[in-house]
């Protein structure tokens, strides 16, 4: 396990170290980037869509579990002191790693808009930035390497698959033991779990070329994002939990906070499910009786969704065995 982390992390800095390098020669306005940061802004077509999949894309619903999984690999001290504090370096290896993965995608995002806005763009670059896709994107690291532009950002996209595919498919065999107990022999596990990966990935890029495979990257972590609350609300009433956590439990402000989070974010899938089914429905040139079918068909769709969030969120936590509280009075014995 740790040699595949070191080699996520060769991954991902591959990338990061480029775009970090063309911030640098962009210089972006500070003032604009805090104030995009604290200020959040949702304008033009399609910026609703895009935040949402920027959040299912940096917040990865599975990756919760992996997280959790990996304390596993880690040689922990069995008393209540060594448990406490390997929960509080452990905060702070998933905070540097989840910062890290924020200040890739702020530099992505600011070198993106002070490129696309300068007076001094070729017109094959104007063109590039009126519809910024995997194909041109590129050009956004010409300053820094030249010609070597293109064949390091294939690199980098190559990096960023496979460690997305190593945490999918680990989190995968993590859910099968713990939560489904199914146990696979290791290549039929890796067969399975790449084919599910690759097979529908490879359909739409042949039949729809890189733009469809654009557009599948948008649509799946979209997709990521409104299963967020199904792996976000069990793990908060689990670690909330007196009863199975013990001591370990998290505290009323942490708790506080990460709910307050996570309604934030069931908060912005639901708008962004009514504010598209609206649209769709005033833009339709189905007769009335279509547009009726269909937006009753929406609506049930979304309280579907919402009537599932809510019996997560409200569902009484199961009275079980205090595991770790017994743990925990045996060890300070």
């Amino acid at each position: 396990v740790r040699k595949l982390e070191v080699l996520i992390a060769l991954l991902v800095f591959t990338i990061s170290g480029c775009f970090f390098a063309e911030m640098g020669y962009a210089k972006p306005e500070v003032s604009e980037v805090l104030g995009g940061l604290f200020v959040p802004r949702l304008e033009g077509s399609g910026a609703t869509k895009l935040a949402i999949s920027l959040l299912g894309a940096m917040v990865m619903p599975h990756n919760l579990f992996l997280h959790s999984a990996l304390v596993l690999s880690r040689k922990i001290p069995q008393s209540f002191n060594g448990v406490k504090e390997a929960c509080r370096f452990y905060m702070i290896e998933s905070g540097f790693a989840l910062l890290i993965a924020f200040l890739i995608n702020v530099s992505v995002i600011a070198v993106s808009g002070v490129i696309c806005n300068s007076s001094e763009l070729s017109p094959e670059e104007i063109e590039s930035c009126a519809d910024l896709n995997l194909n041109d994107a590129s050009f956004l690291l010409k300053n820094v390497l030249g010609k070597w532009s293109s064949k390091l950002f294939a690199i980098a996209l190559l990096a960023s698959g496979q460690s997305s595919t190593i945490t999918g498919t680990y989190a995968g065999q993590y859910v099968m033991q713990g939560f489904l107990d199914l146990r696979l022999k290791p290549w039929i596990r890796n067969m399975l779990t790449r084919c599910l990966a690759i097979v529908p990935s490879l359909i739409v890029s042949i039949r729809s070329s890189s733009s469809g495979a654009g557009n599948l990257i948008i649509i799946s972590s979209m997709i990521l994002s409104f299963e967020l609350p199904f792996a976000l609300i069990p793990l908060l009433k689990f670690t909330n939990s007196k009863a199975k956590m013990g001591s370990y439990a998290n505290s009323k402000w942490i708790a506080a906070t990460t709910w307050i989070i996570g309604a934030v974010i069931m908060g912005i899938n639901i708008y962004y499910l009514v504010q598209n089914l609206v649209i769709s429905l005033r833009r339709s040139e189905m007769n009335r009786i279509g547009i009726v079918l269909c937006g009753g068909l929406g609506l049930l769709a979304t309280a579907a969704y919402l009537l599932s969030i809510a019996y997560l969120a409200f569902r009484k936590n199961e009275e079980g065995p205090p595991l770790l509280t017994v743990t925990e009075c045996s060890n300070r014995d």
